[in-house]
């Protein structure tokens, strides 16, 4: 049963962060998820210096407010004219700093766990239960990243039309109407919120390679949206089953296995897909200069 845990929350990462990682792949933003799971370190620190307590709850709340705010500022840096990967750079590493201060001078003396909060085990998942009336209904993480997952289609499907305008030509966007910069914060809250449900049960490392590796597998593999979203839903989620039984058999990392797996795929894609396939293209050069010789020839 717990196999089944297992391979069902990696699913489900992979589908919430699949969804939000096309659109962040076409925007040219992959890496902000990397940047929110150093940047919410703060949040953690402050919300257990208000609340007094190692509850995941807190915890993640005040990693998620974090989070938001991290978006917040990155998007009012590249406005003023910094380029958006030194924006996003300089936002995650100086808010990571200062959780890092602030966990020198107030937590000293305390045992706060950072790396359950931050970097937690997907293997655990399935003993990390939720309790309600006393009645055991599951994984947390599954609950969470379900919920995550579930606001994420909901949002994207009342929006679709809106959001992938806004990925593709923002001006055009701006000039039918479309209010360009809110739905911008909407897609950045979903990253922010996607991420953060995910961190305490399966790690930075299976949300952040979640997030940009099968949407970027997926980008190379179809010209359209849809199916591209589609594509990297599926893609994630088969990384998630072969690589929990590749961990099995190596006895190793599970998040890293999937994401090696991910690797493995996109390497692939980036040789043989149909239209960017640096292979096929080579092989439809020589083509190319094998036909137009012999008609040179003739």
């Amino acid at each position: 049963m717990s196999t089944f845990w297992i391979i069902l929350t990696g699913a489900l990462v992979a589908s919430t962060c699949g969804i939000v990682g096309c659109f962040l792949v076409l925007r040219k933003m992959a890496m902000i998820g990397d940047a929110i799971s150093h940047a919410v370190l703060p949040g953690i620190v402050i919300a257990f210096l208000i609340t007094g307590s190692r509850d995941s709850l807190f915890m993640m709340l005040g990693a998620a407010a974090i989070g938001l705010i991290t978006v917040f500022l990155i998007q009012l840096f590249h406005h003023s004219g910094v380029q958006s990967d030194a924006a996003i750079g300089v936002v995650f590493t100086a808010l990571f700093a200062v959780g890092v201060v602030l966990i020198s001078i107030f937590t000293k003396d305390i045992d706060l766990d950072l790396d359950c909060v931050l970097y937690g085990e997907i293997a655990y998942v399935p003993w990390n239960t939720l309790h309600i009336g006393g009645l055991d209904i599951g994984p947390k993480a599954v609950w969470g990243v379900g919920l995550a997952l579930l606001l994420t289609v909901i949002v994207i499907s009342l929006f679709y039309k809106q959001f992938k305008i806004c990925s593709f030509d923002p001006a055009m966007a701006a000039a039918v109407g479309i209010p360009v910069v809110l739905f911008h914060y909407l897609l950045m809250g979903l990253v922010s919120i996607s991420t953060v449900a995910s961190f305490e049960s399966v790690g930075a490392i299976l949300v952040v390679g979640m997030l940009v590796i099968p949407p970027a597998t997926a980008y190379l593999l179809t010209e359209k949206l849809s199916k591209m979203i589609i594509y990297s839903i599926i893609i994630g989620c088969f990384c998630s089953i072969i690589g929990y039984y590749v961990a099995h058999l190596l006895d190793a990392s599970i998040a890293g296995s999937m994401i090696s797996i991910a690797g493995c795929f996109f390497v692939l894609a980036l040789l043989f897909s149909p239209t960017h396939g640096v292979w096929v293209r080579k092989w439809k050069q020589k083509q190319f200069i094998h036909e137009d010789v012999t008609q040179t020839q003739v």
